[in-house]
């Protein structure tokens, strides 16, 4: 099985229990490829491995409160993921544990639902009697935290969910909602840090990637036969005019995290010419793939099954990043979403 070795690290006292405050003062581990070097740095650092002319992409995709409690018609409590609206609008695909076609839920202030089937991906369908829950998320729901983190909180003590989570499990350049998991790798920056890239002639431009629970749908498999659950990806004519301006340019381009890598990567031809469009990609990116736009990747640190880590591996090579993983977990930098970051060059 791919990355096994990775599984002897223990990192459970190093799970990021909340993002650094402030964020910038994350700790940053600076890999070359070049140079086969490492460089441990604080993200604020970043600038100096930055140059006029290059371009950085991030994700913009909002998360919404998308973890949603119901009562079953028998009284039981049932935890509802919200994953993404369907065609018919008062449908959405959803996670649940146990759900049978019929099952009518009741929730706060006159919402209601009923399971009416569920997807090829085998998530459930829940039918509500509103097209438009948002607004009744954004009052009832809680912002969908990974388990591992509710599960570190709880272990040192901590409450699961915090009402600061809905500004903290977010980028501070988050604008356009339809995410259930954060694109994190975009944590670290402050807008201090945002206008300090700019002024050095750094452009900075923006991709939008629905997060969905397939980036972290573990691997059962090897990569090779591991199916990415389709998401939603899209790229503006001024986007994708600036990304190839500044490849044309000698410039670098700069992903910030694996959802924007793989958004400009899918809208990529070979020459490594990016278009605009929407549409739903289900590119995996692992050992093997050849990278066709990006040129530095910034991203955190990753559990051995995921997809994430396969796509890190594939761009700075897995012996590369399994060194980086050593001093990481020697040095104790902070694992996963609200962890420490990596850059990659």
């Amino acid at each position: 099985m791919a990355f096994e070795r990775f599984k002897k690290f223990n990192v459970d006292d190093l799970i990021a229990k909340n993002p650094a405050d402030p964020r910038d003062s994350s700790r940053m581990m600076v890999l070359n490829r070049k140079n086969h070097t490492i460089e441990h740095k604080i993200f604020r650092d970043l600038p100096t491995f930055l140059k006029k002319g290059d371009t950085i992409i991030m994700n913009k995709s909002k998360v919404f409160p998308a973890k949603i409690f119901a009562h079953k018609e028998t009284g039981g409590k049932i935890e509802i993921l919200l994953v993404r609206q369907l065609e018919d609008k008062f449908c959405w695909a959803v996670l649940l544990r146990e759900y049978k076609p019929g099952t009518k839920l009741v929730f706060e202030d006159n919402l209601k639902g009923e399971v009416v089937g569920n997807t090829d991906n085998g998530e459930a369908i829940i039918k509500f009697n509103t097209d438009d829950i948002l607004p009744w998320t954004h009052k009832h729901g809680l912002m969908p935290l990974p388990p591992y983190i509710e599960k570190a909180r709880k272990h040192a003590g901590l409450s699961k969910s915090i009402e600061t989570d809905k500004e903290r499990y977010q980028t501070i350049y988050a604008q356009v909602e339809g995410s259930i998991a954060a694109p994190t790798a975009g944590f670290h920056f402050t807008q201090e840090l945002l206008n300090k890239i700019k002024a050095m002639g750094v452009n900075i431009g923006y991709v939008t990637l629905h997060v969905g629970w397939g980036t972290f749908k573990p691997l059962k498999t090897e990569p090779t036969e591991h199916k990415m659950l389709a998401e939603l990806a899209e790229i503006t004519p001024e986007i994708a005019d600036l990304i190839n301006k500044t490849k044309a340019s000698g410039g670098r381009l700069i992903s910030v995290g694996t959802t924007s890598t793989r958004t400009i990567e899918s809208f990529a031809d070979e020459t490594g010419r990016v278009s605009s469009g929407k549409k739903w990609t289900d590119l995996f990116i692992y050992q093997g793939y050849k990278f066709k736009a990006i040129d530095a990747l910034i991203t955190n640190f990753h559990f051995p099954d995921s997809t994430p880590l396969c796509m890190v591996s594939a761009l700075a090579g897995e012996d590369f990043i399994y060194e980086a993983y050593t001093q990481a977990v020697a040095q104790k930098y902070r694992f996963y979403s609200f962890g420490d970051s990596m850059l990659i060059l």
